[in-house]
């Protein structure tokens, strides 16, 4: 356990510090926000999808969760320690690029965007985390599927994608722990169930839906 709360820390660690370090260093656009985040995962995936599943994600943990893939109490530690890696992502960001600067300060948290009401904003996450979470049993825990070798590519790829539609929306989180960590460091808690809610719920739904709807298994 020790070794895969270990991969599920480092994991988010990277997502984060990447992901919403491309954000605070003002120089990179949509698409390379996008893509920092989804290669930061792409890669963590392939680094330790065998030692911890890669999960990265309360919202993946919950879909093992689920479908009984995991028990409740190796998803309550998965949780604690992507939380943890995540906050621990935002602290050095925040150190790095100085405590009081206005990029410390932001830390590339999460947002919703002006003229989006929250509860939009929510089912934007739900949606971007359903495709995520179909993606991740498709290609890395259906035992048919094609990519399994190779999981972290497509599951980075689905991240870009989600980024690229609801980035400006929403931020993109997909992930309660890309929303925790800069939200924990940067104090900024304004409607925070956005992504909670969202995630969780497409998360689960996913699990749901390609268990017995998709590709059940025999």
């Amino acid at each position: 356990m020790t070794k895969k709360l270990t991969a599920e820390f480092l994991g988010t660690f990277t997502l984060i510090l990447i992901g919403a370090g491309s954000i605070m260093n003002g120089k990179a656009d949509l698409l390379g926000i996008a893509l920092a985040h989804g290669l930061a995962i792409a890669i963590m995936v392939t680094a330790f999808a065998s030692v911890s599943g890669a999960h990265f994600n309360p919202a993946v943990s919950l879909a093992m969760l689920v479908t009984r893939r995991i028990d409740p109490r190796t998803f309550l530690s998965y949780v604690v320690a992507q939380l943890a890696g995540a906050s621990a992502a935002a602290l050095a960001l925040r150190y790095i690029s100085g405590w009081n600067s206005d990029a410390g300060k932001s830390l590339g948290a999460t947002s919703v965007a002006m003229g989006v009401s929250p509860a939009r904003a929510a089912l934007a996450e739900a949606i971007g985390t359903f495709l995520l979470v179909v993606v991740i049993f498709a290609v890395a825990v259906d035992k048919k599927g094609m990519f399994s070798a190779v999981a972290g590519f497509p599951i980075g790829l689905m991240i870009t994608l989600d980024i690229l539609f609801m980035g400006p929306l929403t931020g993109g989180a997909v992930n309660p722990a890309r929303w925790f960590g800069p939200a924990l460091v940067s104090g900024s808690w304004t409607n925070s169930w956005v992504w909670l809610v969202g995630p969780l719920l497409g998360g689960a739904v996913a699990a749901w839906a390609y268990e017995k709807i998709i590709a059940p298994e025999k």
